[in-house]
């Protein structure tokens, strides 16, 4: 029986079109997903769209649209960036599907069986961004810290969840690494949280209409509370116990750092006290500027992934918002660097190597047989790819085909005049180019696959420019 491997994103909010940020997760979770499936593992990739709260509500009317065709239309768009993005996921989960909604059910009802919530009433400083609320002290000059506006004062009865009575036991499974949270400084964050104090909290609203209903009452499942149940209901939580079993716990919980407390805290205590096993690893990664300012669909100051493939391709742009920092830090994209970075690293680095050896193969009309196998270098490449650290895997493979480039100059074998000469070298750099494109499969999968098919045909052909460079004019691009 193959091992499995089950790796998430969260739920992505369709209040506005997908930009970078989503992106840059769900490419990340393809990579790991794409690696565990050559390694033969039985993998589940999934991700989706959360379509339910206020703010979807409010878009959805300014946009003249009623509320399902707008969230069909949401959904859409992130389905058919992640298509170009070359992504592939396993399931697409929508929160508006019967069966979500059907698992949630079964879930909250049965955390009201395990006495793990109770009636209450809630006062507290609510932002509609966030779709949470923040005490006094979190505020910046009286503004939410994310979208710098006020928060509005909210006064309603709620249905509570206990988290106080779950957070000795979710704190120890954290401590002894049963729940494993990445990188290690979000670690120390997720324990910094415990010291703050951290209170009850509401599981459902009594003023959103847009939502799942919440079992035996009028009120409405605080969206995000619902939002975290995708994870069992897309692999039959309640339904399926036989898939469920198969799948539960989640190998990886991958995001971004803003919504690490749901994750690492109020998820896991909610799975305790219905009886669910937590998830075995939450891994948070960090933010990234734009040009040094600070990047946000809230503030408008986003990237469209969708113009990135258009000027770069799937691949290209892949390789170049994965290799910009290390995967769990805070970073700066320079999005003016990206053509250089195309240039040089695509275009002028493997591009240039795929090209030169294959014209030197068929102008010399050789005969190539090489046969694929394992060293030291496509292990390594493997161990930061299972580690998450994506920019240190493309910079090993960066550097083999620096190498092999350097090797090509150095050997000149378009000087030489031995045939066997010739074979020997042209072998030796078809053997690495190989081990190269085995390399990037998980990164840039349609590169890989071309570079491997012209390279173990019958009679290697020059072919058509893997990168073709890009050149600015005028402050544009354009493919010369």
């Amino acid at each position: 029986m193959s091992e499995k491997f089950y790796i998430t994103t969260p739920i992505y909010y369709v209040n506005d079109k997908p930009h970078i940020g989503h992106a840059y997760t769900t490419i990340a979770a393809d990579v790991l997903a794409r690696f565990h499936r050559s390694k033969h593992h039985d993998v589940l990739f999934l991700t989706g769209t959360d379509e339910h709260g206020d703010k979807v509500a409010e878009s959805a009317k300014k946009q003249g649209m009623k509320i399902d065709e707008f969230v069909d239309k949401y959904a859409g768009e992130f389905e058919n960036t992640f298509k170009n993005l070359n992504i592939q996921h396993d399931i697409f989960m929508r929160t508006t599907m019967p069966e979500h909604d059907a698992s949630v059910q079964i879930f909250m009802q049965k955390l009201k069986d395990a006495d793990a919530l109770y009636e209450g009433e809630y006062r507290g400083l609510y932002c509609r961004g966030c779709e949470d609320f923040y005490m006094e002290k979190d505020l910046v000059d009286g503004k939410c810290p994310v979208h710098n506006v006020a928060p509005e004062i909210v006064k309603e009865k709620n249905w509570f969840f206990k988290l106080e009575s779950y957070l000795p036991q979710v704190k120890k499974l954290i401590e002894e690494g049963k729940i494993i949270i990445e990188p290690a400084s979000r670690k120390n964050e997720v324990l910094g949280l415990f010291k703050q104090g951290l209170k009850d909290f509401s599981v459902t609203r009594e003023r959103v209409k847009w939502g799942l209903n919440f079992p035996g009452s009028d009120q409405k499942i605080y969206v995000w509370v619902e939002a975290l149940q995708n994870y069992i209901s897309a692999i039959g939580y309640g339904r399926d116990d036989m898939k469920f079993k198969k799948w539960w716990p989640a190998d990886v919980h991958l995001m971004a750092k803003d919504i690490i407390k749901f994750h690492a805290v109020y998820w896991p205590a909610m799975l305790i006290a219905a009886g669910e096993e937590p998830p075995k690893k939450i891994f948070a990664h960090g933010f990234f500027s734009l040009d040094g300012k600070k990047m946000s669909k809230s503030l408008g100051n986003v990237i469209d992934p969708n113009e990135l493939v258009k000027k770069f391709g799937a691949d290209a742009t892949r390789y170049l918002l994965l290799s910009q920092f290390p995967f769990g830090q805070d970073g700066d994209i320079k999005e003016s660097k990206f053509v250089e970075q195309y240039n040089a690293d695509l275009a002028n680095g493997l591009g240039n190597l795929v090209s030169r050896t294959a014209n030197l193969i068929e102008k010399n009309n050789l005969e190539m047989r090489i046969e694929q196998s394992g060293d030291g270098h496509h292990e390594l490449v493997e161990q930061t790819i299972s580690e998450m650290r994506f920019d240190d895997a493309l910079k090993l493979i960066r550097q083999k085909i620096s190498d092999a480039n350097k090797y090509l100059d150095e050997r000149h074998p378009w000087k030489m005049t031995d045939a066997t000469a010739i074979s020997e070298v042209m072998t030796l750099l078809v053997r690495d180019i190989l081990s190269i494109a085995r390399a990037l499969k998980p990164f840039m999968p349609g590169t890989s696959e071309r570079i491997v098919t012209q390279f173990t045909a019958a009679k290697i052909l020059k072919g058509t420019p893997l990168f073709p460079r890009i050149v600015e004019q005028a402050g544009k691009s354009a493919r010369p």
